[in-house]
Protein backbone atom coordinates (compact mmCIF):
# COMPACT_ATOMS: atom_id res chain seq x y z
CA UNK A 1 0.00 0.00 0.00
CA UNK A 2 0.98 3.61 -1.02
CA UNK A 3 -0.13 5.63 2.32
CA UNK A 4 1.71 9.31 0.80
CA UNK A 5 4.12 10.06 -1.64
CA UNK A 6 7.02 13.12 -1.43
CA UNK A 7 8.54 14.45 -4.38
CA UNK A 8 9.28 17.09 -7.33
CA UNK A 9 6.24 17.54 -9.60
CA UNK A 10 6.82 16.85 -13.12
CA UNK A 11 3.73 17.24 -14.71
CA UNK A 12 0.40 19.05 -14.30
CA UNK A 13 -3.15 18.23 -15.58
CA UNK A 14 -6.43 19.42 -14.36
CA UNK A 15 -7.49 16.18 -12.46
CA UNK A 16 -3.99 14.75 -11.86
CA UNK A 17 -0.02 15.37 -11.24
CA UNK A 18 2.59 13.33 -12.05
CA UNK A 19 5.16 13.26 -9.04
CA UNK A 20 8.92 12.15 -9.09
CA UNK A 21 9.72 9.93 -6.52
CA UNK A 22 13.34 8.26 -6.47
CA UNK A 23 13.40 8.62 -9.94
CA UNK A 24 10.11 7.80 -10.91
CA UNK A 25 7.49 9.92 -12.24
CA UNK A 26 3.63 8.64 -10.29
CA UNK A 27 0.74 9.83 -11.62
CA UNK A 28 -1.40 10.65 -9.33
CA UNK A 29 -5.06 11.56 -9.71
CA UNK A 30 -6.09 14.70 -7.92
CA UNK A 31 -9.15 16.73 -7.00
CA UNK A 32 -8.87 20.82 -9.18
CA UNK A 33 -7.69 22.63 -6.15
CA UNK A 34 -4.98 20.31 -4.94
CA UNK A 35 -3.87 20.01 -9.57
CA UNK A 36 -3.98 24.25 -9.35
CA UNK A 37 -1.91 24.61 -5.92
CA UNK A 38 0.48 22.11 -7.75
CA UNK A 39 4.10 24.33 -9.08
CA UNK A 40 6.16 22.60 -11.61
CA UNK A 41 9.58 22.14 -9.68
CA UNK A 42 8.37 22.21 -6.76
CA UNK A 43 8.46 19.65 -4.25
CA UNK A 44 4.69 18.36 -2.54
CA UNK A 45 3.60 15.42 -0.02
CA UNK A 46 0.17 13.76 -1.12
CA UNK A 47 -1.41 11.15 1.21
CA UNK A 48 -2.55 8.92 -0.91
CA UNK A 49 -5.01 5.48 -1.71
CA UNK A 50 -3.83 2.53 -4.06
CA UNK A 51 -6.66 1.66 -6.45
CA UNK A 52 -5.85 -2.15 -7.62
CA UNK A 53 -8.10 -3.53 -10.56
CA UNK A 54 -7.62 -5.95 -12.62
CA UNK A 55 -6.49 -3.62 -15.32
CA UNK A 56 -4.86 -1.07 -13.53
CA UNK A 57 -3.31 0.51 -10.79
CA UNK A 58 -4.47 4.21 -9.89
CA UNK A 59 -3.13 6.23 -7.49
CA UNK A 60 -5.59 9.26 -5.82
CA UNK A 61 -3.81 11.65 -3.72
CA UNK A 62 -4.97 14.54 -1.01
CA UNK A 63 -3.18 16.95 0.82
CA UNK A 64 -5.09 16.12 4.38
CA UNK A 65 -5.41 13.27 5.86
CA UNK A 66 -9.29 14.13 6.62
CA UNK A 67 -10.10 14.15 2.92
CA UNK A 68 -8.23 10.61 2.71
CA UNK A 69 -10.14 9.09 5.24
CA UNK A 70 -13.40 10.75 3.67
CA UNK A 71 -12.32 9.44 0.47
CA UNK A 72 -12.21 6.20 2.03
CA UNK A 73 -15.25 6.00 3.53
CA UNK A 74 -17.37 7.15 0.24
CA UNK A 75 -15.42 3.95 -1.54
CA UNK A 76 -17.61 2.14 1.19
CA UNK A 77 -20.55 3.55 -0.15
CA UNK A 78 -22.92 1.40 -2.27
CA UNK A 79 -22.57 2.41 -6.17
CA UNK A 80 -19.45 5.22 -5.36
CA UNK A 81 -16.23 4.36 -7.07
CA UNK A 82 -12.79 5.92 -6.87
CA UNK A 83 -13.61 8.92 -9.21
CA UNK A 84 -17.28 9.56 -7.89
CA UNK A 85 -15.56 9.74 -4.57
CA UNK A 86 -13.07 11.78 -5.84
CA UNK A 87 -15.71 14.23 -7.33
CA UNK A 88 -17.04 14.68 -4.49
CA UNK A 89 -14.35 15.91 -2.72
CA UNK A 90 -13.91 17.77 -5.24
CA UNK A 91 -17.24 19.72 -5.05
CA UNK A 92 -17.36 19.46 -1.38
CA UNK A 93 -15.20 19.95 1.82
CA UNK A 94 -14.90 17.87 4.17
CA UNK A 95 -17.11 19.68 6.81
CA UNK A 96 -19.16 20.27 4.49
CA UNK A 97 -19.53 16.74 3.52
CA UNK A 98 -19.74 16.06 7.29
CA UNK A 99 -22.70 18.69 7.98
CA UNK A 100 -25.06 17.24 5.04
CA UNK A 101 -24.53 13.50 6.48
CA UNK A 102 -25.48 15.14 9.56
CA UNK A 103 -28.19 16.91 9.18
CA UNK A 104 -29.53 14.32 6.64
CA UNK A 105 -29.06 16.19 3.49
CA UNK A 106 -28.36 14.59 0.28
CA UNK A 107 -28.73 17.88 -1.82
CA UNK A 108 -25.20 18.46 -2.29
CA UNK A 109 -23.90 15.20 -2.98
CA UNK A 110 -26.85 15.65 -5.71
CA UNK A 111 -24.82 17.89 -7.25
CA UNK A 112 -22.03 16.31 -7.84
CA UNK A 113 -21.40 15.10 -11.52
CA UNK A 114 -21.94 10.81 -11.70
CA UNK A 115 -24.00 11.21 -8.37
CA UNK A 116 -27.47 10.12 -8.82
CA UNK A 117 -30.43 10.78 -6.49
CA UNK A 118 -30.60 6.91 -5.02
CA UNK A 119 -26.39 6.80 -4.46
CA UNK A 120 -26.49 10.77 -2.95
CA UNK A 121 -29.53 9.62 -0.72
CA UNK A 122 -27.33 6.12 0.42
CA UNK A 123 -23.88 8.45 0.93
CA UNK A 124 -26.12 9.86 3.63
CA UNK A 125 -27.21 7.07 5.08
CA UNK A 126 -24.72 5.08 4.86
CA UNK A 127 -21.63 7.65 6.13
CA UNK A 128 -24.25 8.56 9.05
CA UNK A 129 -22.36 8.08 12.47
CA UNK A 130 -19.01 7.79 10.94
CA UNK A 131 -18.51 11.83 10.18
CA UNK A 132 -18.75 14.37 12.56
CA UNK A 133 -19.86 17.44 12.09
CA UNK A 134 -18.11 20.77 11.45
CA UNK A 135 -20.11 22.49 14.73
CA UNK A 136 -22.50 20.00 16.54
CA UNK A 137 -24.78 20.86 18.99
CA UNK A 138 -24.98 19.18 22.79
CA UNK A 139 -27.92 17.39 22.04
CA UNK A 140 -27.06 16.25 18.18
CA UNK A 141 -26.41 12.67 19.44
CA UNK A 142 -29.76 11.90 21.06
CA UNK A 143 -31.41 13.66 18.14
CA UNK A 144 -29.44 11.24 15.53
CA UNK A 145 -30.79 8.48 17.59
CA UNK A 146 -34.22 9.39 17.94
CA UNK A 147 -34.44 10.12 14.42
CA UNK A 148 -33.01 6.92 12.77
CA UNK A 149 -35.89 5.33 12.31
CA UNK A 150 -36.84 8.51 9.84
CA UNK A 151 -34.10 8.50 8.15
CA UNK A 152 -34.14 4.98 7.25
CA UNK A 153 -37.91 5.48 6.08
CA UNK A 154 -36.22 8.00 3.76
CA UNK A 155 -33.72 6.13 2.83
CA UNK A 156 -36.13 3.31 1.30
CA UNK A 157 -38.05 5.78 -0.55
CA UNK A 158 -35.23 6.91 -2.34
CA UNK A 159 -34.62 3.18 -3.23
CA UNK A 160 -38.39 3.12 -4.72
CA UNK A 161 -40.76 1.83 -1.87
CA UNK A 162 -44.11 3.55 -1.18
CA UNK A 163 -43.73 5.77 2.09
CA UNK A 164 -46.62 3.83 4.06
CA UNK A 165 -44.75 0.33 3.14
CA UNK A 166 -40.96 1.82 4.06
CA UNK A 167 -42.78 3.38 7.74
CA UNK A 168 -44.63 -0.16 8.34
CA UNK A 169 -41.55 -2.03 7.71
CA UNK A 170 -39.10 0.38 9.86
CA UNK A 171 -41.29 0.33 12.54
CA UNK A 172 -41.78 -3.69 12.58
CA UNK A 173 -38.32 -4.47 12.39
CA UNK A 174 -37.09 -1.24 14.80
CA UNK A 175 -39.77 -3.13 17.50
CA UNK A 176 -37.64 -6.65 17.35
CA UNK A 177 -34.07 -4.99 16.74
CA UNK A 178 -31.20 -4.78 19.42
CA UNK A 179 -30.72 -1.25 20.79
CA UNK A 180 -27.72 -0.47 18.64
CA UNK A 181 -29.28 -1.88 16.03
CA UNK A 182 -32.01 0.46 16.02
CA UNK A 183 -29.53 3.50 17.37
CA UNK A 184 -27.73 2.89 13.66
CA UNK A 185 -29.04 3.87 10.09
CA UNK A 186 -27.23 1.49 8.20
CA UNK A 187 -27.87 -1.26 10.82
CA UNK A 188 -31.46 -0.63 10.84
CA UNK A 189 -31.47 -0.39 7.01
CA UNK A 190 -30.20 -3.53 6.70
CA UNK A 191 -32.02 -5.38 8.57
CA UNK A 192 -35.38 -3.65 7.16
CA UNK A 193 -33.76 -4.64 3.61
CA UNK A 194 -33.73 -8.01 4.74
CA UNK A 195 -37.41 -8.14 5.39
CA UNK A 196 -38.49 -6.00 2.58
CA UNK A 197 -36.35 -7.93 -0.30
CA UNK A 198 -34.85 -5.87 -3.67
CA UNK A 199 -36.33 -2.39 -4.10
CA UNK A 200 -38.29 -1.82 -6.64
CA UNK A 201 -40.23 1.10 -8.41
CA UNK A 202 -43.58 -0.61 -7.48
CA UNK A 203 -43.66 -2.63 -4.52
CA UNK A 204 -46.26 -4.63 -3.58
CA UNK A 205 -48.91 -2.91 -1.56
CA UNK A 206 -47.57 0.26 -2.31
Amino acid sequence: MISSVRGTVLHIEPDSIVVEVGGVGLSVAVTPQVARAAHLGEQIMLHTSLIVREDALSLFGFEGRDELTVFTQLLGVTGVGPKSALGVLATLTVPQIADAVSADDDAPFRRVSGIGPKTAKLIVVQLAGKIVASHPSPTSRADASAAVPAQVVQALIGLGWSERVAAEAVESVAGDAAPADRASVPALLRLTLSVLGPARKEPVGG
